[in-house]
């Protein structure tokens, strides 16, 4: 009786996507037209700099202006260009290839319009084909990858300082995906806008009409400049085009290289508030924890979102819940270190970049071995299990030449976990063109006073450039941090330093880092401490010229050298070399690795249940891998690894393939699997890893996702199932349904260890 609402949300997700079979999406959604849309005449490009010869230089700053409605004009959202104002716009035209022919013009035309009132911008686009019939488009849902589709992508600068952007891109199926882009090409995709659009095909190509409230992006109303970039993809050639930045160096990525949008005046931000209410409720019971009762549950929760100026926004939640949260993947874990799980809740993502520390060119934090704030640390424990969330506080954006970033949460106390207050404030000064220098602290301490507090403070800098000798990337950064803690007994600091030469063909760069033994990662994330590391990298990256077949070759290597601080006896070491890599024109892959390894354990270390390694022990081994992968754009594409050789005191042997069907637009399967195999002195031992996942897009706005994952190190086979309805946009309706299963071989059977049924209703009102 208790399991009727599990057993019927099981039943729906299975049938669903076999009804969703053969099914179209909505009209309005992604129409096909059979006669070409109205095409705006308009006059010749009025751009600064001539956009479109081969010989234009790639620094020169090319310019568009948008185009005020006029009150009484109104914007039907359908994708198909008919409204006069799109004849009064001048378009941005004439891109230049990045790929495959680097500095020409593009093969296809491409005409970009803006228009605007005082609410709105809008974009529309005319993306002009000589087949329109052989357009690649798989996708259809919301915040979907696009490795394999036609695509338009841009990004828009609304400060004009060449740092960050809100990004977005479409493929002519009307799916549609956003991110903010930070410095150094630090993204999170994990933003959702609010915005909508339109695409429609025709004999022409194909057209979207974009629609953006002003209320969506920060900026400075006392300025009309805003940086501004576009790139298109066409999938059957393997071409991307760009607006501006066609240097491989460059790309739609690096806003100090993009163009200019003029001419935006007078808008509103509205009050500047926006207030998020949701309402949900769950069904969940513990049978295989010893819990055999159903728990049922109805919680009210609020976001309230504020822009305190056009550049700085205030976020207080209040009874957060993460219901429609995704899994983490699984993987699996040979090494004696923690692995590292994104972070996937909408509201420590919201503006996550602003708390980035010590962004190298690599992006991201100092590395994946020192994040000194790691967001995951609050609120979950460390099995990923949820802990209440009472409320929390943020505040991100721009003052004048700082980036701030300050954040405010409270845990609740229950089933036994202390409630704790968690407390991280960022700030950076903004230099030269790509450089910066910032702070960084962090607070951790018990409500109950029963653990003392837990402190980081840290500093760090970036010098870069991308015009060194031209149009070369070139930077430099350095960061220092130190830890106290109720035990605190000194060696609590980590420190390092990074030169990157990251450019095409060549990229360059060397690391140091050092974490003594007793540093805190109170709010962070470590995998060691107790060392001192070393990382040189060099890859090469030609492309032969006119080659039919091949686009390029890689080679090179990274060393990762791990020291003991105190008497700089060697801990790891680790070559990876890349002996032979080849890139088609066709999207498909091949590479070849080699990759000696020396380990030595300073403790015993358990690799596997009644397998360890004793501590004192050298070993030195050698590896071997080749992976490849076939494009993404066919139907099948398939991406097997293999890897064999020494491992410690034997030999292990890997094998992984991951297979992505696309039966039709919209209907994706990802099939991944791994085997280990290894062979030690002290035992051998046999893990497997599996992952199903089926997607199913009805339209750009609903979806379901069913993921069933099993490993053999944990014998927990689970599976979530995800219904998201965007009802507009803003406003969200999710049914997530998980359950976990034990299998016990000891006892030759399988059995539900929980399961939890979560519906959650949320509604974006804009004052």
């Amino acid at each position: 009786m208790t399991c009727r609402p599990f057993v019927l949300y099981a039943a729906l997700a299975f049938l669903l996507p076999a009804l969703a079979q053969g099914q179209q999406p909505a009209p309005e959604e992604a129409a096909v037209v059979r006669s070409p849309p109205v095409r705006p005449v308009a006059p010749p490009a009025a751009q600064e700099v001539p956009s479109g010869s081969a010989s234009t230089s790639p620094n020169q700053r090319r310019t568009m202006a948008a185009v005020r409605m006029a009150d009484t004009e109104g914007m039907t959202l359908d994708g198909r260009l008919d409204e006069e104002v799109w004849m009064r716009a001048v378009p941005a035209t004439n891109f230049i290839q990045v790929d495959p022919d680097n500095g020409q013009p593009a093969t296809e035309q491409t005409e970009v319009r803006i228009v605007y009132n005082a609410d709105m911008l809008y974009m529309g686009v005319t993306l002009f084909d000589s087949e329109p019939d052989k357009l690649i488009h798989y996708q259809m849902g919301r915040d979907g990858f696009l490795p394999s589709d036609d695509k338009l992508q841009w990004a828009i600068d609304t400060f004009n300082d060449g740092r960050t952007a809100y990004w977005w891109e479409m493929n002519p199926m009307g799916s549609m995906a956003d991110a903010l882009r930070g410095a150094n090409n630090r993204s999170n995709r994990e933003w959702d806008g609010i915005w909508d659009a339109r695409a429609t095909r025709s004999e022409i190509g194909w057209t979207l009409e974009i629609e953006v409230p002003f209320r969506t992006m920060n900026f400075n109303a006392d300025t009309d400049a805003w940086g501004i970039n576009f790139q298109r993809t066409i999938a059957r050639k393997n071409e991307v085009s760009i607006w501006m930045g066609w240097p491989r160096n460059q790309g739609l990525n690096r806003m100090s290289n993009a163009g200019l949008l003029t001419g935006i005046r007078e808008v509103t931000q509205g009050r500047s508030l926006d207030v998020k209410p949701y309402v949900v409720g769950t069904s969940e019971s513990f049978p295989g924890r010893g819990d055999s009762g159903q728990t049922n549950d109805a919680t009210v929760g609020v976001d309230l979102f504020y822009n305190l100026t056009p550049q700085l926004r205030a976020n207080l939640t209040v009874n957060t819940d993460f219901a429609q949260a995704e899994v983490d993947a699984r993987q699996v874990n040979l090494t004696r270190f923690s692995l590292l799980f994104p972070e996937k809740r909408d509201f420590f993502l919201d503006g996550a970049l602003f708390f980035d520390f010590a962004s190298g060119g690599g992006g991201g934090s100092a590395s994946d071995d020192l994040i000194p704030f790691f967001s995951r640390r609050i609120g979950l424990g460390e099995r990923g299990a949820p802990q209440r969330i009472n409320f929390g506080g943020k505040l991100t954006g721009q003052a004048g030449a700082y980036d701030i970033g300050f954040l405010q949460v409270q845990t609740g106390e229950e089933d036994g976990v202390i409630g704790e207050n968690f407390a991280v404030m960022r700030i950076k000064r903004r230099m030269l063109r790509e450089s910066y220098v910032g702070a960084l602290y962090t607070l951790r301490d018990t409500r109950d006073g029963r653990v003392d507090s837990r402190h980081t403070s840290g500093v760090d800098f970036r010098l870069a450039t991308s015009t060194f000798l031209g149009s070369e990337n070139l930077g430099a950064s350095g960061y220092f941090l130190h830890t106290t803690n109720p035990l605190d007994t000194g060696r609590n600091r980590a420190f390092g330093a990074e030169l990157s030469y990251p450019n095409d063909p060549l990229n360059a760069q060397v690391k140091y880092m050092e974490i003594q033994d007793n540093y805190d990662a109170a709010v962070g994330f470590t995998r060691r401490t107790g060392f001192r590391n070393i990382n040189p990298l060099v890859t090469f990256a030609p492309r032969p010229r006119q080659h039919p077949w091949i686009r390029r070759f890689n080679f090179g290597g990274e060393m990762a050298l791990f020291l003991d601080p105190r008497d700089n006896r060697l801990l790891t070491r680790e070559i990876d070399v890349t002996a032979f890599q080849v890139d088609l024109h066709t999207q498909d892959s091949m590479q070849f690795h080699v990759v000696p390894t020396y380990e030595r354990l300073e403790e015993s270390f358990r690799i596997a249940p009644g397998v360890t390694l004793p501590a004192g022990q050298e070993y030195s081994f050698t590896r071997y891998r080749v992976q490849g992968s076939t494009t993404s754009r066919r139907p099948l594409a398939l991406s097997p690894e293999v890897e064999w050789g020494s491992f410690y005191s034997g030999d292990r042997a890997r094998f992984a393939i991951t297979t992505n069907l696309r039966a039709a637009p919209g209907q994706m399967f990802t099939f991944t699997s791994e085997w280990n195999r290894v062979s030690l002195a002290e035992g051998q031992f046999l893990i497997r890893l599996y992952r199903v996942i089926a997607e199913t897009q009805f339209n750009p706005r609903i979806s379901l996702v069913n993921n069933v994952q099993y490993e053999s190190q944990s014998a927990v086979i689970g599976w979530q199932s995800r219904f998201r309805w965007i009802v507009k946009p803003g406003s969200d309706l999710y049914f997530v349904y998980i359950h976990n299963w034990l299998d016990d071989p000891l006892a030759n059977r399988t059995y539900t260890l929980d399961r939890r049924l979560s519906s959650k209703l949320l509604y974006t009102h804009r004052f």
